[in-house]
């Protein structure tokens, strides 16, 4: 009977106990549920914020490209002097000419580079020589090789400014004219041009990413040269003079192009 009695006193304490074992281990529940939810939360935090980080960092820069490979559409602008046949000199026409060329560049850093070019540029002057009017026609090969100077090829927009020297091969020249007599002779109007001629260029430029790699970029500018060498050439032949004055060549230009990099 007494052993009885010990088993129901037992039997009711673990009954009594059962709730606040279930209790306890809903709570534990619950707080494991919420430390993982805890701690995914933080996770989801960091990767976003990562992400945004990655985010801005692609929108403001890009890893420097070395190599550039470009085409340019230059309209340029050129007045040259001209001699008449009693020796009076007399300007040319302010005209607008089209030219076309190449650009390969290399960049050192975001900031150094140095590029070279090979642009064809026609001249087509018009002058009046008294009653007469006259055409001369120049066609050059212009190379010029620039010191680059950047305010950073990484960012999405780039402003530069170039200077340095410009070899200019004349590739062919041509003039429409009528002889002039003084009353004893005529005398016989001649284009000597020399073969080259050497300047100084420089000018300043913008740069617009179009690509998120930054692998195609529209290029805007302006390109100045100041020749150093005379490009008119002495006529030895009788009863000829030559057009061209004794003069460099001076131009102004705007361009505009594509330019791949790499």
């Amino acid at each position: 009977m007494e052993k009885q009695l010990i088993f129901r006193g037992i039997v009711s304490i673990g009954i009594a106990a059962l709730p606040f074992g279930i209790l306890n281990a809903q709570q534990d529940t619950v707080k494991s549920v919420h430390e993982t939810t805890k701690t995914d939360r933080d996770e989801i935090v960091k990767s976003t914020t990562a992400e945004q980080k990655t985010e801005v960092k692609e929108d403001s820069e890009y890893p420097l490209h070395r190599g550039e490979l470009g085409l340019r559409f230059m309209p340029t602008f050129i007045s040259l002097g001209f001699n008449t046949y009693n020796g009076n000199t007399v300007q040319g026409d302010v005209t607008l000419t089209y030219g076309y060329g190449v650009m390969v560049g290399f960049n050192f850093s975001p900031h150094i580079g140095l590029q070279a070019e090979v642009n064809y540029n026609a001249i087509s002057q018009k002058y009046k020589e008294y009653d007469l009017d006259r055409e001369v026609h120049l066609d050059y090969l212009d190379i010029p090789i620039l010191l680059s100077l950047n305010t950073d090829k990484t960012k999405w927009v780039n402003l530069n400014f170039v200077v340095g020297p410009q070899f200019g091969i004349n590739v062919g020249s041509s003039i429409n004219a009528q002889d002039m007599s003084n009353g004893t002779s005529t005398l016989h109007a001649v284009l000597a041009v020399k073969q080259g001629d050497v300047g100084a260029a420089y000018g300043v430029g913008l740069e617009f990413a179009l690509t998120r790699s930054h692998l195609l970029r529209f290029d805007i500018g302006y390109r100045g040269v100041y020749g150093l060498v005379d490009i008119d050439s002495n006529s030895p032949e009788p009863n000829t003079y030559n057009v061209l004055v004794k003069a460099s060549r001076k131009s102004n230009a705007a361009y505009a192009g594509l330019t791949l990099t790499f």
